[in-house]
């Protein structure tokens, strides 16, 4: 947080932060991440306490107050969502509630538009806690009415807890995922740019994109603030602020390039482009490279460990690399192991994404067994399916959680997914599998039909036959209309799962 202190004392009087709402000068923000942290101090927040804060989406009270309470050596936690790709949609009360109470937080920061609701959560809690916000005419804690001046420095310990990140992922039960000061610095040191660039934030703060916005204000750089992803603002707002950096989850590259307006809105400014969240189509990354120039940077990695491999600029102009998430990112090192026994496979074998980086997790919050399962010793345990080839590039194939054994032979879904994906009739496909009553694990496909167009059963698979294996093709198709995504657009394949079994009497 120094560093973000320090930069923000250079051109105080430029803009440093535009939003829907207005803008924060370089002084401003200063002050304000200054006077929240004072006043935080006067109610004896510090080392060993947690501040909760919910805001509008992406609202830039996040980063002060988050700023203002690791300044003091607090632990920070987020409300609003669990959602790695957007914000807009907040969680109910219940579950806002759960993670207040999980956390213990000892204060809540509201933004105006969350004063009632804050209020609420706060009387449903068991036991007192403070309420405040950045905003005086209330009856409570006014972060705004602080000392001007910059806290001491404090000894805070590097392995301390500095933020607990919930997210859902693809396990359905949000988890708290807890990174020390040492982890989240290292984020925002492997994210530090020698330009003063101008970003465009849409995806949320209080997830991928917190670090790389620390990254950009400790850089001296500046932010444009967007509470969303909608594509025409998007093109809008990069033409009229000159933006130079976008990070964006990869299916809003997707919306972008089918944007009527992409041919004709001036994107010269944007000198990098970086995606994640789920693995990219290779046409379509293709397609960008050739529609956008040479911006394109794809980054793997957990909000357990941050990133863990990158895909180059160069690397999207090399049509082998595309299917790749690049080679390994900063101090991370990268070892594919086998699930069952634990052993190094050797190049081109799959087996389980395994990271050690100082980038990891210290633990999930209050969940020893979850830890032990994916921390082990120095390495990580993503739970990712993959295999790294003889130049060290990194290649997904699945979830651990996917695979599919039948006859004693392992099945991975997303490889049967891209094969249901060439049919022609075919515009989106989850492959799972389900035990049946003998107790054997069947694949079964969830699929959605383009417009006008028909297939029957016993076509499709033939289709996979064909092109894969006998074991491959689906034993049983479910029609949608459309299928539920959860995240950064990751299909909800337990949602599949528990529909197909309820409606089926399926064991699972």
């Amino acid at each position: 947080m120094a560093g973000v202190l320090a930069a923000l004392s250079n051109r105080p009087d430029e803009v440093v932060i535009r939003w829907q709402e207005g803008a924060l000068g370089r002084r401003e923000l200063f002050s304000a991440i200054v006077s929240s942290a004072s006043v935080l101090r006067g109610q004896g927040i510090g080392p060993g306490h947690t501040v909760a804060i919910l805001a509008e989406s992406n609202s830039p009270m996040m980063l002060f107050v988050r700023y203002a309470a690791n300044l003091l050596g607090a632990t920070v936690v987020y409300l609003r969502s669990t959602n790695a790709a957007s914000s807009v949609e907040s969680l109910p009360d219940d579950q806002q509630l759960a993670i207040l109470h999980e956390t213990a937080a000892s204060l809540l920061a509201v933004d105006p538009a969350h004063v009632e609701r804050g209020r609420r959560l706060c009387a449903a809690l068991d036991r007192p806690i403070d309420i405040a916000t950045y905003a005086s005419g209330y009856d409570m804690i006014d972060l705004s009415a602080g000392a001007s001046d910059v806290p001491p420095d404090l000894p805070i310990a590097a392995d301390a807890r500095a933020v607990i990140t919930y997210t859902t992922g693809t396990t359905g039960r949000p988890k708290g995922i807890c990174r020390s000061f040492r982890a989240w610095n290292y984020a925002v040191a492997t994210m530090l740019d020698a330009e003063q660039t101008v970003m465009l934030v849409t995806t949320p703060l209080s997830h991928t994109v917190g670090p790389i916005a620390d990254a950009i204000l400790t850089s001296g750089g500046t932010l444009q603030v967007l509470a969303g992803f909608e594509p025409g603002i998007v093109l809008d707002s990069i033409a009229a602020h000159r933006i130079t950096r976008v990070f964006w989850a990869t299916p809003q590259i997707y919306q972008l390039l089918d944007h009527p307006r992409l041919a004709t809105t001036d994107l010269s400014s944007l000198k990098t482009l970086m995606y994640g969240g789920i693995p990219a189509a290779p046409a379509r990354l293709q397609q960008a490279a050739e529609t956008l120039g040479p911006v394109l940077v794809q980054s793997y990695g957990t909000t357990e460990c941050w990133e863990i491999a990158s895909l180059g600029h160069g690397d999207h102009s090399d049509e082998q690399r595309l299917a790749s998430v690049g080679r390994p990112s900063g101090q991370a090192d990268i070892v594919v192991r086998d699930p069952d026994t634990g052993a190094e496979v050797p190049a081109g074998d799959i087996g389980e994404i395994c990271v050690s980086s100082p980038g990891l997790l210290t633990e999930y919050f209050r969940d020893p067994a979850r830890t032990a399962h994916s921390l082990r010793g120095k390495w990580f345990h993503t739970g990712d399916l993959g295999y790294l080839d003889r130049d060290g590039y990194l290649y997904l194939v699945d979830r651990l959680q996917h695979r599919i054994k039948f006859d004693g032979v392992n099945v991975y879904p997303a490889e049967v997914e891209k094969t249901l994906l060439t049919h022609p009739a075919i515009a989106q496909a989850a492959v799972f599998g389900v035990l049946d009553a003998d107790r054997i694990e069947r694949v079964h496909a969830a699929i959605v039909l383009k417009p006008a167009m028909a297939v029957t059963t016993e076509s499709l698979r033939d289709y996979v036959r064909e092109r894969m294996t006998p074991r491959h093709a689906p034993d049983v198709l479910h029609r949608y209309d459309d299928l539920p995504v959860i995240g950064s657009g990751k299909i909800d394949k337990q949602r599949l799962h528990r529909e197909v079994t309820s409606i089926s009497g399926s064991a699972g």
